[in-house]
């Protein structure tokens, strides 16, 4: 059984990269593994570290759930609160729970986060350039730093785009907010 979950992690990383039109040396350059182990994952030859598996989930654009997920052939319809999973905040940052993570023939999931105040939350780009973004204000005041300008969002307003380059959100001083963030792969 083993054998064959490394042979469709394998397979789904290579085609991912490919789909990409990436390189081997590119990839390892965006997510910090090396080339050789990156053609060792995709030939099944080697299981991979948590590590490198979040390293590349992440230069992919998606959680590591939604790698995960996309190595399942099928999906859970209800996911339990209980099941979610939940990323906590270190030094300021967020906390973020996959309130619907990725699965196998599904484009997006939904990322809920809690911001303290004075937070800073960035990511410097996108790893799949376009990625859809919609981004709901459940509660607070936030400032949202996008390519196509800054923008303050109240209690109730939403944002969107298609993420081609950074982005970065921060609350003031003081002021916690929550959001919903949902992702869809182009």
């Amino acid at each position: 059984m083993a054998n064959d979950l490394i042979r469709q992690l394998a397979a789904r990383l290579h085609d991912m990269r490919k789909a990409r039109g990436m390189t081997l040396d590119q990839l390892a350059e965006v997510s910090g593994v090396s080339r050789a182990a990156l053609s060792r994952l995709e030939n099944a030859e080697i299981s991979p570290s948590l590590d490198v598996l979040a390293a590349l989930a992440q230069a992919h654009g998606m959680s590591l759930s939604r790698l995960a997920a996309l190595v399942d052939a099928g999906f859970a319809a209800a996911i339990r609160r209980d099941e979610q999973p939940v990323q906590r905040g270190e030094n300021g940052a967020p906390v973020r729970r996959i309130v619907s993570p990725g699965a196998a023939g599904l484009a997006g999931e939904v990322v809920e986060m809690r911001f303290p105040g004075g937070a800073v939350w960035s990511e410097p780009a996108p790893a799949v350039p376009g990625q859809e973004r919609h981004i709901v204000v459940i509660k607070g005041t936030l400032t949202l730093e996008a390519p196509e300008g800054t923008v303050l969002l109240d209690t109730g307003d939403s944002y969107r785009l298609r993420l081609h380059g950074a982005l970065k959100i921060t609350t003031a001083r003081g002021k916690r907010a929550k959001i919903l963030m949902f992702c869809v792969a182009p």
